[in-house]
């Protein structure tokens, strides 16, 4: 059966702590390499991955590119709107066509239903490289970045503050499947869905102020605000900026804790440079991780781990 990674569920915890620690492992041996050359074993030689984009991207398209390359294999790149998608063919159509000519696809769109009807009509694997529903390749970085700093996924406190988006389910999804706790303050009209929460198996909730959320944290964690293309940005700073991350938000939580950030940032909106730029602050090493994390990815979806 092809592995399609859509969701972290589609994974489970016994694959996805596969793929940390094989990401952790790849990570270390590439210690001091050139970033082009490929890892020692070549996992994926003569392997092609394709890449649809429907949403600009920066960390999503070069993680990806290197993420591959690093393996042994190749990458196409496609702008949709460059694509025969941009004039009315569909996503199944194109699905079948591609699956003639590589060896997987990541799409990065705007609707999960065309993430899924290309899984369902591809006969290679799909990778969901963001939806408005889900960012399961963002949060495969960040567990890679919570465990390098130290710090073990069960019992574990994840704060959330601001938007209840597609970053937040997927964090809530995964504190179902890998046994730690998600508090996420939103404000009302922005908040999660009864559905994403539920994906929390009991370890996710909602809480109405900031400091609740923050109060014993072990990582504070938020997202831009304004996504690209959405509409009533003023309404929607106005309600979130109770929600901003800030020093003093930091000191509520634990003294070792630490920040995250998907990027890119709106500084001085969801988070200060205080805060952003501090010693806390994982967002660097973070958006690293997207590469190091998607190899491991890449690899499972290949039947590899």
């Amino acid at each position: 059966m092809t592995r399609h990674f859509i969701d972290l569920t589609d994974a489970g915890p016994d694959a996805i702590a596969a793929m940390l620690n094989d990401a952790m492992a790849r990570k270390a041996a590439r210690a001091g390499w050139p970033k082009g050359k490929p890892d020692a074993d070549a996992p994926l030689a003569g392997h092609v991955l394709a890449m649809i984009f429907e949403k600009n991207s920066t960390r999503t398209r070069v993680s990806f590119d290197m993420a591959i390359r690093q393996l042994g294999g190749t990458s196409i790149v496609m702008d949709a709107g460059s694509m025969q998608l941009g004039r009315g063919e569909s996503i199944a159509d194109t699905a079948r066509v591609l699956s003639g000519y590589v060896d997987a696809i990541m799409i990065r769109t705007d609707d999960h239903q065309k993430v899924l009807d290309m899984a369902a009509h591809a006969t290679v694997p799909v990778i969901n490289g963001l939806t408005d529903a889900s960012h399961p390749c963002q949060i495969m970085a960040d567990l890679l970045t919570i465990l390098e700093s130290g710090k073990a996924l069960p019992g574990l406190k994840v704060a959330w503050l601001g938007d209840g988006n597609n970053v937040l389910a997927s964090i809530m999804e995964a504190a179902g499947l890998m046994h730690f706790d998600v508090v996420a303050a939103c404000p009302q009209g922005y908040q999660p869905s009864e559905a994403d929460v539920t994906k929390g198996k009991g370890r996710a909730r909602i809480v109405g102020t900031a400091r609740e959320a923050a109060e014993g944290a072990d990582i504070i964690v938020t997202d831009t605000w304004i996504s690209m293309g959405q509409a009533h940005a003023e309404t929607k700073l106005k309600a979130m900026m109770p929600f901003q991350v800030d020093e003093a938000l930091m000191a509520a939580a634990k003294p070792d804790a630490r920040f995250l950030h998907c990027l890119p940032a709106h500084r001085g909106e969801e988070v200060t440079d205080a805060v952003i730029d501090g010693p806390q602050s994982l967002i660097w090493p973070e958006a690293e991780n997207r590469l190091h994390a998607q190899k491991s990815v890449l690899r499972w979806c290949f039947g590899q781990l």
